[in-house]
């Protein structure tokens, strides 16, 4: 009988075991899942704020298009800048000519959106439009992760939803590298800032090649890199980010002194053939000058608006103690769209990447009550609505 028992219980034992053994797996895979739906819900939220705000701003202008009897595709493909990619998309860079060579445009956003043509039925600008809204929902998850990473979740929900609502967002929407090089950048200081040097580098890369004032990055990674190293943190990867960050950049600039056969064959093209290069601030200020002392177009007055306010989000962006590689980043963008010369009409698009700016009225907002922040970021995207409309069908100058 005894025995009996006894073989009864270990029965009845072994059975609890494996019940236990079941629901714990079980019981694992429930936590694991909804720590990841925890995290994924802010994320969500950021890059779905994101879409809104720009989605809003091309319903306003698909709108006020159809008014003056003009597609939205070809608002968003066809438009300024838009068609030299689309042409780049379709036939390549052309060959040597200094005299408005499409060479002045790097190559990583045409040959991407390139490669989408391949593997889907897109024509070029669409293929361009596309590339640029899944770079620009890129840069939104991005932004978050910066903010979160620096302040909270707010923040950086806050930090992607006001990027989309920048007065040039609309830029961010178009065949325009913008959101490209934005998405990189933010990624590439992401990973500086968390110390993945390898992914830095990399990230570096590419940004490099796709606009020219990424070259602001490169400053930035080389040198937490080498503070890594002279630490001893950072280990061979972090000579790996200082040997990689640089490439994409002298890369391309290489290969256009190659086909121009001359060193300085992207700088040249440029001056000779865009009227564009860096002269310290000269043609910025004379260009502020003409606006102070007599009537300019109400685009000039924008343009001059924006780019003081981005100094003075700088300076609150310095009294608020940012880490120090968002700070050069900023500076860096500012120096090249202050310091160059010609177009003065599209020196704010050139900012739309320096992102750090936006931290400073970011982490305001996060702090606010949230009825203040979703009528401050509703109100904000009325406004930029409003200026995408402009920018393409009053204003009479490339945005």
């Amino acid at each position: 009988m005894r025995r009996a028992r006894h073989g009864e219980r270990s029965r009845e034992l072994s059975g609890l075991i494996r019940a236990a053994d079941l629901e714990r797996p079980s019981r694992l895979g429930a936590r694991l899942g909804a720590r990841l739906g925890a995290r994924r819900r802010p994320v969500a939220l950021a890059v779905g704020g994101y879409l809104l705000v720009r989605i809003t701003g091309v319903l306003v202008l698909w709108l006020w298009g159809a008014a003056h009897h003009r597609s939205l595709a070809h608002l968003l493909g066809h438009e300024w800048d838009s068609v030299l990619y689309v042409g780049i998309i379709e036939h390549g860079y052309d060959h040597g000519s200094p005299l408005l060579s499409n060479m002045a445009f790097f190559p990583l956003f045409p040959m991407s959106a390139r490669a989408l043509t391949l593997v889907s039925p897109l024509s070029a600008a669409g293929a361009a439009v596309v590339v640029a809204w899944i770079a620009g929902l890129v840069a939104a998850w991005g932004l978050y992760a910066v903010g979160n990473l620096l302040y909270d979740q707010r923040t950086g929900i806050v930090l992607a939803v006001l990027w989309g609502v920048l007065p040039h967002a609309l830029i961010e929407s178009m065949a325009y590298s913008e959101s490209l090089l934005t998405a990189l950048a933010v990624w590439t200081l992401y990973c500086v800032l968390s110390e993945r040097w390898l992914a830095a580098g990399v990230l570096c890369l590419f940004a490099g090649l796709s606009r020219p004032n990424a070259v602001a990055l490169v400053p930035v990674v080389c040198l937490a890199a080498l503070l890594a190293i002279v630490r001893r943190r950072g280990g061979w990867q972090a000579w790996a980010a200082v040997l990689l960050a640089p490439l994409g950049w002298l890369g391309y600039l290489g290969w256009v002194g190659l086909r121009m056969h001359r060193l300085d064959g992207w700088f040249h093209i440029q001056k000779a053939g865009w009227g564009s290069a860096f002269d310290g601030g000269g043609y910025t200020l004379s260009e502020l000058h003409t606006i102070l002392v007599r009537p300019v177009p109400l685009d000039l007055y924008l343009v001059t608006l924006v780019l003081g306010l981005a100094v003075v989000l700088f300076v609150l962006g310095v009294l608020d103690r940012q880490p120090w590689p968002l700070l050069l980043f900023s500076a860096l963008l500012l120096v090249l769209a202050l310091g160059g010369s010609g177009y003065y009409n599209a020196k704010a698009r050139f900012l739309i990447a320096a992102f750090p700016l936006l931290l400073k009225p970011a982490v305001s907002l996060a702090r606010a009550r949230t009825c203040t922040a979703v009528v401050v970021l509703g109100f904000l995207t009325v406004v930029s609505a409003y200026l995408g409309g402009y920018l393409l069908l009053v204003w009479t100058h490339s945005p």
